[in-house]
């Protein structure tokens, strides 16, 4: 009887141990699948929302532009990482990879604290015309290909 509890303990312990053991991470894409637009607006829908509403897709098309513009030159779609390009995928290119994301992240978070503040005081045709353009600027980048 000992002999199973001591052999089901060890079986036990094994499971556990390889399913928390450490599994090596895949790469990063430069530009996450978060990052995406989900509706494309036209200036009538713009002008039935509310301020508030108006605000909310400003401060998005801000953020999938600035987490996507900087990597033009590499992907213009989530998928692509440094081992899709042929870039080492070594610890100082991770690591300044990652500082990257990190430094990005902080700028949003500033960016979006001064929007909540400031925003509210804006023209709603000023965010009107701001969130189309930014959304024109994000349909360019499906046409980015065809200028290589």
């Amino acid at each position: 009887m000992k002999v199973k509890i001591i052999l089901f303990s060890l079986s036990l312990f094994l499971f556990t141990g390889i399913s928390f053991a450490q599994k090596k991470k895949a790469p990063k894409s430069f530009i996450s699948e978060k990052v995406t637009i989900k509706k494309y607006h036209n200036k009538g829908e713009l002008e039935r929302m509310q301020k508030g509403e108006l605000i909310t897709l400003y401060s998005e098309r801000i953020q999938v532009l600035i987490r996507t513009l900087p990597y033009v030159a590499f992907a213009t779609k989530p998928g692509i990482t440094m081992t899709t390009l042929g870039i080492p995928n070594n610890n100082d290119n991770k690591k300044a990879l990652e500082n990257q994301f990190d430094s990005t992240d902080e700028y949003l978070e500033k960016a979006g604290e001064f929007h909540s503040v400031y925003l509210p005081y804006s023209d709603t045709g000023n965010l009107i015309a701001g969130i189309l353009y930014y959304e024109e600027i994000m349909k360019s980048l499906h046409q980015y290909n065809d200028f290589r």
